[in-house]
C-alpha cells in the first residue's frame, strides 16, 4: 500500500516547524502513533478478529501497558496492547526488548559497514540522543550468528552453470598471536541467470585439500552438477574438483596466471611482458593462442623460463574458455566477479585491522556479503543469449 503523505501534510502545516528539534519531535510523535497502530493490527491478527467485533474466542483484549523503548527517532513511551492469555508477542517490539526492530536494523546496518561496537554506541548517542551499552549492541549483533548458520546450511540448487571460487585473507587473534586465516567463497550462476553466494568457509591456508571439504559441503547441500568452475591456479585444484564433480570443466583464471607469470619478472620488463601475454588470451581461437604462446616463448623463454613454464604446465585449464562462444568466455576466463565481491567485503571490513575471534570474522563477512549482494536481483548481462548457448552445449545437464 502506497501512503500519500503529501495529501495529509500540507505545506502550511509543515511551515509551522521552525527548527530541526521541532521536526524531530514531530517525527517522533508520528512514529509513536504509527507504532501503536501497527501493534494494534498485530494483536488483531493474533486474536483473529478486529477491535469491537463479536467473536466466540476465549482470548480477548486486556487493555494496554506503558513501555519505554528506544527507536531510530530517540527514546519514547508507547502503549502496548495486551491479551488476557498473555500469549501476544509483538514482532515490532518483542517482549522483554526495549528496542524497536528499527533500532536493531540500524545497529546491524552500521555493524555491517565496518563500524565497531564502541563506534555504534557513540553514533547512536550523538544522533538519536539515547544511550545503548556496548553489551546491548553486542547482544543484537550476536543474533546474526544464528542467521549466518542457517544461511550457510540452506539447501542449494541441483545445478549451477558456473561456480567461481576464491579466498580472501584476514588477520585473526589466536592464542595471543595474530595469524592469517582465509575465508573461502563460492559464487554460483543459477539457471535463472542470477549470481548467488553459495557459502563461506574458514581455514588457515588456501589449499586443494580444504577446497575438497568446500565442494563436499556443496554436494551435501543438494548440488549435483556444476558445468564450469572458474578458479585461481592453485596446484591440484582441477583434480580436487573432478573428484567431487567429475563432469565439471575447470577454467583457471587468466588474471591469476598473469600475476603468477610476472612474479619473478623485473619491473622494467613487466609492462611489455604483460602486453605480450595479452596476445595469448585475446586470441580468437585456441590454435591462434598456441601460436601466440610460441612467439611469447621465443621472445622471453631464455630470460624468464618460469613464466613460459607456468603457461605450458597449466595450458589445458587456461584455455578451456576457447571451447565456448564469446558471451560465455567473458564470464569464465577470470574470477573477476568473485574478486569484485572480495573488494566490497574489504571495503566493509577495512576498519578491522584484526578480528578478536573466528566468530567475529565470520559475522562481519556474512554481513558484508549481505550488503554487497543487495543489488544481485537481476540476471547477468546477455542472459538470454548465454542460456541458449549453455542449452546448446550441455543439453540435458542444464535441466531447465
Amino acid at each position: 500500500m502506497e501512503l500519500k503523505t503529501q495529501d495529509s501534510l500540507t505545506d502550511a502545516f509543515l511551515k509551522q516547524l521552525k527548527t530541526g528539534e521541532e521536526l524531530q519531535a514531530f517525527l517522533r510523535d508520528i512514529h509513536k502513533r504509527g507504532l501503536e497502530k501497527i501493534l494494534e493490527g498485530e494483536l488483531d491478527a493474533h486474536l483473529g478478529y478486529d477491535k469491537h467485533e463479536k467473536t466466540p474466542s476465549i482470548n480477548a483484549r486486556n487493555g494496554t501497558q506503558k513501555k519505554v523503548i528506544k527507536t531510530e527517532f530517540g527514546e519514547t513511551q508507547i502503549e502496548v496492547p495486551r491479551d488476557r492469555e498473555a500469549s501476544f508477542d509483538p514482532v515490532l517490539v518483542p517482549k522483554r526488548s526495549r528496542y524497536s526492530t528499527g533500532v536493531e536494523n540500524l545497529i546491524i546496518s552500521l555493524y555491517s559497514k565496518g563500524m565497531s561496537v564502541s563506534d555504534i554506541e557513540q553514533e547512536i548517542k550523538e544522533i538519536y540522543q539515547f544511550e545503548l551499552s556496548t553489551s546491548a549492541i553486542s547482544r543484537v549483533t550476536e543474533r546474526i550468528v544464528e542467521d549466518s548458520i542457517a544461511w550457510q546450511n540452506r539447501p542449494l540448487d541441483a545445478v549451477y552453470l558456473v561456480v567461481w571460487m576464491d579466498g580472501i585473507v584476514f588477520k585473526v587473534r589466536e592464542n595471543s598471536k595474530v595469524v592469517n586465516k582465509t575465508v573461502y567463497l563460492a559464487i554460483g550462476l543459477n539457471r535463472e541467470g542470477r549470481k548467488e553466494v553459495l557459502g563461506m568457509w574458514l581455514g588457515k591456508n588456501e589449499s586443494s585439500s580444504f577446497w575438497m571439504g568446500v565442494l563436499t559441503d556443496l554436494k551435501a547441500r543438494g548440488v549435483e552438477d556444476i558445468l564450469i568452475t572458474a578458479t585461481d591456479n592453485l596446484n591440484g585444484f582441477t583434480q580436487t574438483i573432478r573428484a567431487v564433480f567429475p563432469e565439471s570443466q575447470t577454467q583457471i583464471c587468466v588474471v591469476h596466471q598473469i600475476r603468477n607469470a610476472c612474479r619473478y619478472v623485473v619491473w622494467k620488463d613487466k609492462k611489455e611482458l604483460s602486453r605480450d601475454m595479452k596476445q595469448i588470451y585475446d586470441a580468437p581461437t585456441k590454435q591462434a593462442a598456441e601460436a601466440a604462446l610460441k612467439d611469447f616463448s621465443i621472445k622471453w623463454g631464455k630470460k624468464y623460463p618460469y613464466a613460459i613454464r607456468s603457461w605450458e604446465d597449466n595450458w589445458d585449464e587456461l584455455t578451456v574458455f576457447f571451447d565456448f562462444p564469446l558471451e560465455i568466455r567473458k564470464i569464465i576466463y577470470t574470477t573477476n566477479l568473485i574478486e569484485n565481491l572480495n573488494g566490497k567485503i574489504r571495503k566493509y571490513t577495512k576498519n578491522k585491522l584484526s578480528f578478536p575471534t573466528d566468530d567475529a570474522l565470520m559475522k562481519s563477512v556474512y554481513l558484508a556479503i549481505n550488503e554487497a549482494t543487495k543489488k544481485w536481483s537481476m540476471p547477468i548481462h546477455n542472459w538470454g543469449i548465454i542460456l541458449n548457448q549453455f542449452l546448446a552445449i550441455f543439453e540435458k545437464r542444464v535441466r531447465i
